[in-house]
């Protein structure tokens, strides 16, 4: 249960409270707010928290905007699709899947790309709001920056009180509706099956470190050699860009300070295949006689590199069109949640460990 937080000033006559200050002195999330004070959703709230805010609300004399919540929810024909970046081909797989969807409902697909900066994110969204979106698709990874985050709380709690929806593809809070990709999971079960191989010197080239995707794979992989018996050292994990080059470097200076490593961790394919050439290439280290690699995801170049990269599968074509169904669907009396499993493919890359 959502506990009373510090009471917040009364406005003045006429200053028009904001939802935020109503849920803060309400001592309750945005979203529930929002539900309480203008039906978005329909979701049950319970009638503890209904007393809360609406004794707020009084207090603050909070008026909700009724022309915009009417427009906002006269129908359209378009929903947005904000993503991380257009050329990277895991967001490129989820607005496939996506836009079949939306082709089955008769509706347009408009696609924005944040280049990964949450400002930009906020920036979309508000556009999107204004211009009567009738729901939204957030598939970028959530950041760990709680001012962007809260910001963000706020915009999707406005558009959802004018009728609106949104679906995240990843953890954004357990208020909202999301499609799960089980990214500690997929680090963890990547972590056994190189240990299946007889691997047990293990690093990882990780992403932006901001990004809650990486901490939570990067959670899972540390998890899993935890439990078995050899923890992740600090210096068995190098950090770079979530690309190809960022890969590439992130290999040559993981295997130049760990040259006894067995076997490498890449917590995307586009780092992955920088992986590869960082070893081949750059440190003529043979793959998979001398060190296994594996990556996560499982985009389409994924099978063609040379040599063939294991990976973690992840189904991005599905959690596009899930989410689509979500946006579509009726809504439901609590946060709808699927959880979309992932799964190791072994391919060239991997294989036993050498010999001591």
């Amino acid at each position: 249960m959502e506990k009373p937080r510090s009471r917040t000033r009364p406005s003045r006559a006429g200053s028009g409270a904001t939802l935020q200050q109503v849920a803060t002195q309400a001592g309750v999330s945005l979203a529930t707010a929002s539900r309480v004070l203008h039906g978005s959703g329909s979701r049950t709230v319970g009638e503890e928290l209904r007393r809360r805010v609406e004794a707020a609300a009084s207090e603050l004399r909070y008026v909700p905007n009724a022309p915009a919540q009417t427009l906002a929810r006269a129908a359209s024909s378009f929903v947005g699709l904000i993503v991380h970046d257009v050329a990277d081909p895991y967001f490129g797989a989820i607005a496939a899947g996506a836009m079949r969807a939306a082709r089955e409902r008769d509706l347009l697909v408009m696609i924005a790309a944040t280049s990964r900066e949450p400002g930009l994110e906020l920036e979309y969204l508000r556009g999107l709001r204004a211009q009567r979106a009738r729901a939204v698709i957030l598939a970028g990874s959530g950041t760990s920056d709680r001012k962007a985050t809260a910001q963000l709380a706020e915009e999707i709690a406005g558009f959802e009180s004018e009728g609106g929806r949104v679906v995240c593809i990843g953890e954004r809070g357990p208020d909202l509706d999301a499609i799960l990709l089980g990214n500690r999971e997929g680090a963890d079960q990547a972590i056994r099956s190189l240990w299946e191989l007889g691997h047990r010197r293990i690093g990882v080239v990780s992403g932006p470190p901001d990004l809650l995707a990486v901490r939570h794979r990067l959670d899972g992989a540390r998890r899993a050699l935890r439990e078995l018996g050899s923890p992740l050292a600090d210096g068995a994990v190098e950090t770079a860009d979530f690309t190809r080059e960022g890969g590439r470097q992130a290999a040559v200076r993981l295997l130049t300070a760990n040259p006894d490593l067995t076997a490498v961790l890449a917590l995307n394919d586009v780092m992955a295949a920088g992986v590869l050439k960082g070893l081949q290439d750059d440190l003529g280290i043979g793959v998979p006689d001398r060190i296994s690699v594996i990556g996560f995801d499982d985009v389409p170049f994924a099978a063609d590199l040379r040599p063939s990269l294991s990976t973690v599968s992840l189904p991005l074509e599905q959690a596009g069109e899930q989410a689509m169904s979500l946006l579509t669907g009726p809504p439901a009396d609590a946060p709808l949640r699927v959880t979309l499993r992932p799964e190791v493919v072994q391919r060239a890359s991997s294989g036993p460990a050498i010999a001591d």
